[in-house]
């Protein structure tokens, strides 16, 4: 994770405002504290050291995020994958913390986990977890249902402004407005009760390319690909977007519930449905006007 969040909150009360966004923000930072590969005292780092040949026993909320992830690697035809941890620190997007960092294999098929007992056991010597693709949107799912829990109707959240979640919508419009980028005309996802996550393979980058690794060749992605994913789950919409990058020209087979663009790596080329589009994305030749966030 390692980015900023912000808050966008409707409730009545400066007070009680303040409270419900403490609340939020702890629990962001429990989220953190759980599933950073960069923190050495994290579940995930945990994991990540003892779980070979041994079987870890994590919390319900680690072992479901686990289970998501993994599905998605299996949906995505490995074009998404949890265990890059090796890889990312190989290429230089995350600092060597163990003794042997940057060595070790990688691939979702060696994760073992066990429903019964939440056991998570590493069968592969050297992997390591990075939930970097998806623990984002699972925090900001966790925030959100903070915010039902209060009885808050309308906010909107993000991280790092490449995951946001839209609850209810503002006064007098069908749903937040979050431009894609900061172009002239590039679309606009419409939020409401639903979460947008935006993915590109350029960005923090190494010599050896852009921060999304392919993990069929275990090497960065090299074309300048964009995709955005509209979904209820904004864990989903993180995993998938990831994907979509990886994915370049292949055909995925998103889940109904997730709505997608996609933008090639030629400058100016236009977005291309990743799937059936609803009104959740608007093109328009223009940027549109209202609630805007550039993402």
């Amino acid at each position: 994770m390692a980015t900023r969040f912000e808050l966008v909150l409707e409730a009545e009360g400066e007070a009680r405002q303040r409270g419900i966004a403490e609340e939020v923000f702890e629990e962001i930072r429990h989220c953190e504290a759980s599933w950073s590969a960069f923190a050495r005292e994290s579940v995930i780092s945990r994991v990540n050291r003892e779980a070979h040949g041994s079987v870890v026993v994590v919390d319900s909320a680690t072992f479901e995020l686990l289970e998501e992830a993994l599905r998605v690697a299996v949906q995505s035809d490995g074009c998404f994958d949890p265990t890059l941890g090796v890889l990312m620190e190989r290429h230089g997007f995350r600092g060597a913390q163990e003794e042997g960092a940057g060595t070790g294999s990688w691939g979702s098929s060696a994760v073992q986990l066990d429903p019964q007992t939440r056991g998570v056991s590493l069968g592969a010597e050297g992997l390591r977890l990075d939930l970097g693709g998806i623990a984002k949107g699972r925090a900001l799912d966790l925030a959100a249902e903070v915010l039902r829990d209060h009885g808050v109707e309308r906010a909107l959240l993000h991280g790092g402004t490449s995951s946001v979640l839209g609850l209810g919508a503002p006064a007098g419009l069908p749903g937040w407005r979050v431009a894609l980028s900061s172009d002239d005309g590039a679309p606009i996802a419409v939020l409401r009760d639903r979460a947008l996550s935006v993915s590109a393979s350029t960005g923090r980058a190494s010599a050896a390319g852009g921060h999304i690794i392919d993990p069929h060749s275990g090497a960065p992605c090299q074309l300048s690909a964009m995709a955005a994913v509209i979904s209820t789950s904004a864990s989903l919409a993180d995993a998938w977007s990831t994907a979509l990058c990886v994915a370049g020209e292949r055909v995925l087979s998103l889940p109904s519930d997730c709505q997608a663009l996609c933008q090639g790596p030629l400058q100016g080329e236009p977005w291309r449905p990743g799937g059936t589009l609803t009104d959740q994305f608007i093109l328009p030749t223009q940027p549109a006007q209202g609630q805007a966030l550039p993402a």
